[in-house]
């Protein structure tokens, strides 16, 4: 789970930051500060598909019982987040190329698809949630589940 959530911690931190410690307005936070030159280098090194793939060998290699899930989950983070992106992506293959693919969809941006791709999002996080409980996992992590989950249909409803 904490691996889900690597790629884009910075984001969660540095939008903390800028709103709440700082009272920056919201417009300004992801109108302006998010597509900074400053943000997007931190952007491009906690999601390149280069640096988690070499985290991932280094698992590998060293054979790391919690390495090896952490990196995989957070790339397989980067692997959805690449296509849903439209006009806010990352440059995913830093430090090789600043390249940033535009694609056709959005989870968030109705212009570009929202309206199907975040329901379907939306339930596909559903069922993680519904596998956790089946597999009866600790209470914390369905509670904390149920908290993202609620985040997301928060984040579908805008």
């Amino acid at each position: 789970m904490i691996g889900t959530i690597l790629p884009d911690l910075s984001l969660y931190l540095m939008a903390a930051v800028s709103l709440v410690l700082l009272k920056i307005p919201p417009e300004n936070v992801f109108g302006e500060l998010h597509f900074s030159d400053a943000w997007q280098m931190v952007f491009a090194i906690d999601n390149s598909f280069l640096i988690w793939l070499g985290l991932f060998a280094l698992a590998i290699w060293r054979r790391s019982q919690w390495a090896i899930p952490l990196v995989g989950a957070a790339r397989l983070h980067l692997a959805l987040d690449f296509p849903l992106h439209h006009d806010d992506g990352h440059a995913h293959f830093w430090p090789a190329a600043w390249w940033v693919f535009e694609s056709p969809l959005s989870y968030w941006d109705i212009d570009h698809g929202a309206r199907w791709v975040a329901p379907i999002e939306g339930f596909l996080a559903l069922i993680a949630l519904v596998m956790l409980w089946l597999r009866k996992a600790p209470w914390w992590v369905i509670d904390l589940c149920i908290q993202m989950v609620l985040v997301e249909l928060w984040i579908m409803r805008q």
